[in-house]
C-alpha cells in the first residue's frame, strides 16, 4: 500500500508540473508549442516524462522544506500536501485540456476553481481513509 501511496502522489506530481508548464507556453505566438496528437498537447508528454523521472525528488523536498519528518502529528500536514496535489492536478489538468471550462464564474471567481476545491477536499478525505491508516501501522 506504501509503494501505491508513493506512486499515487508522484504520478500526480508529474501531471502538476506538465500542465504548469504546457499551460505556461501554450499561450505563447510559437505554433510548435501547440501541436497536438489525439487533443494532447505535445509539449505536455514531453514535460510528463521528464516530470516523472524528478517526482520523487521532488516530493522529498517539499517534506524538507516542512521538515515533515520532524513533526510529532504528521496528521496535519499529511492532509494539507495531498489536499495541495488533489486541487493543483485538477487545476492545471483544466487549464491544459479544457479551457472552456475556465470562462463560467461564481461571484467573480473563476468555477473551476471552486469546484476543484471542493473536489479535493473530497478526495483527501477519502484518500485519508484508504492510505493514511496504512501508514500509521507502518511507523509503529
Amino acid at each position: 500500500m506504501y509503494r501505491l501511496n508513493k506512486w499515487i502522489q508522484n504520478t500526480l506530481l508529474a501531471v502538476i508540473m506538465a500542465c504548469s508548464m504546457t499551460a505556461l507556453y501554450f499561450s505563447t505566438p510559437y505554433a510548435f508549442l501547440k501541436i497536438k496528437l489525439f487533443h494532447i498537447p505535445v509539449l505536455f508528454i514531453i514535460i510528463f516524462i521528464f516530470s516523472i523521472i524528478i517526482a520523487e525528488d521532488v516530493r522529498n523536498s517539499f517534506k524538507k522544506v516542512f521538515r515533515f519528518n520532524n513533526r510529532d502529528n504528521k496528521r496535519s500536514i499529511w492532509q494539507v500536501g495531498v489536499g495541495m496535489i488533489f486541487y493543483f492536478t485538477q487545476v492545471g489538468i483544466v487549464e491544459v485540456f479544457f479551457r472552456s471550462w475556465m470562462e463560467p464564474e461564481l461571484g467573480g471567481m473563476p468555477l473551476y476553481l471552486v469546484v476543484a476545491f471542493l473536489n479535493a477536499f473530497i478526495m483527501t478525505v477519502i484518500y485519508e481513509e484508504i492510505f493514511y491508516f496504512e501508514e500509521m501501522n507502518q511507523t509503529n
